[in-house]
């Protein structure tokens, strides 16, 4: 279950209980955020490495940001120090966006209580909170996880999906429609895949309210007794469509190939514009 964390309780742990803090910070056009780790973060928090320790490398017909092995995600996990039964608070400083991707590889790997900072980094410093400057090195944890609990999909699974469910693009409009693509080979999106970007899910840099996510979530065909699936550019921003559809009470799986994956697969459909299943060529 998608938890929250404001900076006040989030204070009060980091006094009164043992917590792991992660600094998460990643952006598509910054996907290195260590520097900034080093001249400030929540103090104790360690810094993880979208690049290296929540995904692998891969061809790319794998994606951009595949799924690590558990062996390789459970390494990372105890660098970061956590042991089992531990409290994890994960933080970015861009919309919750590659926090999500850590909470949801967390808390399928078993890990039960995992929060996410509410409005991130900003909201800890808004707040007058300390931040503390340089490297963290913890002592190694002993964490054990468990492989991936939930089903993900597979580009065949995506595409049956996209015609039978709900599959949510949950890229920007314009990268939706195939105006632009800044990295991936093709522009468009996946034939019968429906678009609510990631910042409709904020208000700012905190998400929107349980009963604003469900409406919202409505408007695109998701809610009670519909199969859902998130995907995204590489599958790292997905997860924070998953984290938006439980704080609503909902179920929403993910395609973590996305739009990375399925652009680079040949003779995969593709369509564009603003209507979901308008086919206009093919990869």
């Amino acid at each position: 279950m998608a938890q929250l964390i404001t900076p006040a309780e989030l204070d009060d742990l980091l006094r009164s209980s043992a917590v792991r803090v992660l600094d998460v910070r990643y952006r598509l056009d910054r996907p290195d955020g260590s520097a900034e780790h080093l001249e400030g973060h929540v103090p104790g928090a360690v810094y993880v490495d979208m690049e290296t320790e929540l995904s692998q490398h891969g061809r790319p017909d794998e994606g951009r940001h595949p799924l690590p092995p558990r062996e390789a995600l459970q390494a990372a996990a105890r660098r970061w120090g956590i042991d089992d039964g531990d409290t994890v608070v994960v933080y970015d400083d861009d919309r919750a966006l590659g926090a999500s991707r850590a909470w949801w590889l967390l808390t399928r790997s078993g890990i039960a209580d995992v929060r996410l900072l509410d409005g991130g980094l900003g909201a800890w410093t808004a707040a007058g909170l300390p931040l503390e400057s340089g490297p963290v090195t913890p002592e190694p944890g002993a964490v054990s996880l468990a492989p991936i609990a939930e089903p993900v999909l597979s580009i065949d699974e995506a595409a049956a999906l996209a015609a039978s469910g709900v599959l949510i693009d949950v890229r920007a409009a314009e990268r939706y429609r195939g105006e632009v693509e800044p990295i991936d080979p093709i522009a468009g999106h996946i034939p019968g895949a429906v678009n609510l970007p990631t910042a409709a899910y904020m208000d700012g840099e905190r998400f929107r309210d349980a009963a604003a996510l469900r409406a919202l979530f409505a408007t695109v065909g998701a809610g009670d007794g519909v199969t859902a699936a998130a995907y995204c550019g590489s599958g790292v921003t997905a997860a924070q469509a998953v984290f938006a559809a439980e704080l609503a009470g909902m179920e929403l799986g993910i395609y973590p190939g996305s739009w990375s994956q399925w652009s680079n697969t040949p003779g995969r459909p593709v369509a564009t514009g603003p209507a979901p299943a308008e086919v206009t060529g093919t990869v």
